[in-house]
């Protein structure tokens, strides 16, 4: 991986860091490119069994486009007359990490040390748990330079924080405090700053021990029930319980709960 994104596996659990905390880790071409090798690593690796997602500093967690190389590539455009593909990043790049987060077989953490705009609130979005510190801010950031939502919050903002909610966040972009976020849901869980990154770890090694089939699968339900009738859901819990109930973590679980001792899960 590049200097501007760390990728580490240690015990199961797959570390992403983005690193340009001078820059406020700000998406380049080289982070973007990265990051996305990054997680699609983790989402592919069976040895790994949770994705922990943080950033370098202490003042973001990431503010999306890097907007000075960005300036640079529609200006290059102009000249050129070759306008299309400026935006081409979305496809390659926001997509991918996007679908690579959100499908991932497996639970996938996000601790947001500080500000989150833009496709790092998508990225944030992505996550299945958000840990914030008390000092984190989120912000859609899209109309405040022109642009419409991408990496995924026309999806997962609605989800989170309901339609009208999202329409308001989308059209006046603000600063919305760790506070507010957790009301609105866009936080599960706020730290003080100083004790985000140990209650992160804590966090996702915990999920990392657990049932993870279990969690794939509760992963994969709430995603099709969104978007399905009750009928068609009932259909999808049936096929993913009676999965589940194959598995010999289920068993592994059930045997530790009637002998009152503490399950160590397989992933199978």
């Amino acid at each position: 991986m590049a200097d501007t994104v760390f990728y580490e596996v240690s015990d199961g659990l797959a570390t992403i860091t983005l690193n340009r905390p001078e820059a406020m880790n700000a998406m380049n071409t080289e982070t973007k490119v990265a990051f996305r090798e990054a997680a699609r690593a983790a989402a592919a690796d069976e040895s790994v069994r949770a994705v922990l997602l943080t950033a370098a500093g202490d003042r973001a967690f990431c503010v999306g486009q890097d907007l000075k190389e960005h300036v640079g590539g529609l200006l290059a455009a102009r000249e050129s007359g070759a306008g299309e593909g400026v935006m081409s990043t979305v496809q390659e790049h926001y997509n991918p990490i996007v679908r690579a987060l959100t499908g991932a077989a497996k639970p996938v953490v996000a601790a947001v040390n500080g500000v989150a705009a833009g496709a790092g609130l998508g990225f944030a979005l992505a996550a299945d748990y958000r840990i914030v510190a008390d000092t984190a801010a989120f912000n859609t950031s899209f109309a405040g330079v022109a642009l419409t939502a991408d990496s995924g919050i026309s999806w997962t903002l609605p989800r989170v924080v309901g339609p009208s909610r999202a329409a308001d966040l989308l059209l006046f972009p603000r600063s919305v405090t760790a506070q507010e976020a957790y009301e609105l849901g866009i936080a599960n869980r706020i730290v003080p700053s100083a004790e985000l990154a140990a209650e992160a770890v804590k966090v996702a090694r915990a999920l990392a021990e657990g049932p993870t089939l279990a969690y794939a699968a509760i992963k994969e339900s709430l995603a099709f029930g969104v978007t399905h009738s009750l009928d068609e859901t009932l259909e999808k819990e049936d096929e993913l319980q009676a999965r589940a109930g194959e598995s010999e973590d289920h068993l592994i679980a059930v045997q530790a709960f009637v002998n009152k001792e503490k399950p160590k899960y397989l992933g199978r």
